[in-house]
């Protein structure tokens, strides 16, 4: 079993009288860990699992007497699908008020409800983390470096998702039952979706521009929608852990693009099973997007893992002059091209260091990833 690296995360911020919140994607072990606390702890622990209706019953609007009585002389309490309880953020706070001496762990697939229900009431009382898909770092503490970069083609086409990892030979199967409607099923319980299908073929226009930056418009006309459905259903999938946005760098130069966006998937397999593409590296015609993104998506996963949270970015100008991918920490920006051909020549746009010139650069390929994921 592959150690997650929250793990770590969890032990050092134990008994702070925090309640702790593990938000993520479906299926990215959010269920494992939890079991993996409860056969390790020390501490007399209770699980309570909200897919189960007595449970959710139990919890939901009750009292801090019978809370009490539910806990009993439980020091560590577990809670899987938190989101299913409704006013579960009431029921928490109750928990960490009025018992002493307690650590509340509770899971969410995603922050689209359970973060409505919690951000008022647990204010000042809880520390948040997120589970994505298995990380470069993680898979390399699991197995080695060497056999990482062995696995980098079959990274980039199935992605990282821990049914992936563990079930080698099932990978389009597997990816094809997740990037169905079971990946989105928060969108479809806790928001009004009348048209699940625009919803797919939205995934699929983005899936097919990763790497360039997103019209709105475009996209809305695509799919057959208005800009603002499109913006409240991009709204959605990437508070469901499906996508992520990056801001376009703009502060010196008026042909910088101010308002673009860039859009990458937070997986590779769940971006390549939306385009029904699980061809070959050697076959592929986007494979600079597709190195891209799991480039992107990666770093993201770095950050997270390292509670190491900065401000990303892309750069474009007008004249079609771009830097993939810009991090700032502490003023500074460090700008990035990802390139897949590492023989072709690469250089950053003087435009770009003439307006930043404390800012530093690296052109990231295949020979020196490693560094940058790890």
């Amino acid at each position: 079993m592959v150690k997650r690296i929250l793990l770590q995360h969890l032990e050092k911020d134990w008994f702070q009288k925090k309640i702790f919140l593990i938000y993520g994607p479906r299926q990215t072990g959010k269920t494992t860990i939890l079991n993996q606390i409860k056969q390790a702890s020390k501490e007399k622990t209770l699980y309570l699992n909200c897919d189960e209706p007595d449970i959710r019953a139990l919890l939901k609007n009750s009292t801090s007497t019978v809370l009490k009585n539910i806990i009993g002389d439980n020091k560590l309490i577990l809670i899987d699908e938190a989101q299913r309880v409704e006013n579960i953020g009431i029921t928490l706070k109750l928990m960490i008020d009025q018992i002493s001496n307690i650590q509340i762990l509770a899971t969410g697939s995603s922050v689209i409800d359970l973060s409505n229900k919690i951000n008022e009431p647990l204010t000042g009382r809880k520390f948040q983390y997120t589970l994505l898909p298995i990380s470069t770092e993680e898979m390399i503490n699991h197995s080695s470096y060497l056999e990482e970069k062995r696995l980098l083609s079959t990274r980039l086409i199935y992605g990282m998702y821990p049914d992936i990892i563990n079930n080698p030979g099932k990978e389009q199967k597997i990816l094809n039952n997740l990037s169905g409607s079971y990946l989105y099923k928060d969108i479809f319980s806790f928001q009004d979706i009348r048209k699940p299908e625009v919803l797919e073929k939205l995934l699929q226009a983005l899936a097919l521009q990763i790497g360039s930056p997103v019209s709105y418009n475009e996209l809305a006309n695509t799919v057959g929608m208005d800009i603002k459905s499109i913006m409240r259903y991009l709204d959605l999938l990437e508070k469901s852990f499906v996508i992520f946005r990056l801001k376009s760098l703009s502060r010196n130069l008026r042909t910088e693009l101010k308002k673009s966006r860039k859009i990458y998937f937070y997986d590779n397999g769940i971006r390549n099973a939306l385009i029904s593409n699980f061809n070959s590296i050697d076959m592929r015609t986007d494979i600079g997007g597709l190195w891209e993104n799991f480039i992107i998506s990666e770093r993201m996963k770095l950050m997270h893992n390292r509670d190491n949270f900065i401000r990303c970015y892309f750069w474009r100008t007008k004249q079609h002059q771009e830097v993939d991918y810009i991090e700032e920490k502490n003023g500074i920006l460090s700008g990035f091209e990802i390139k897949w051909n590492k023989n072709k020549k690469n250089k950053f746009p003087n435009s770009f260091l003439n307006a930043y010139p404390n800012s530093k650069t690296k052109i990231i390929s295949t020979d020196n990833y490693m560094e940058f994921l790890t």
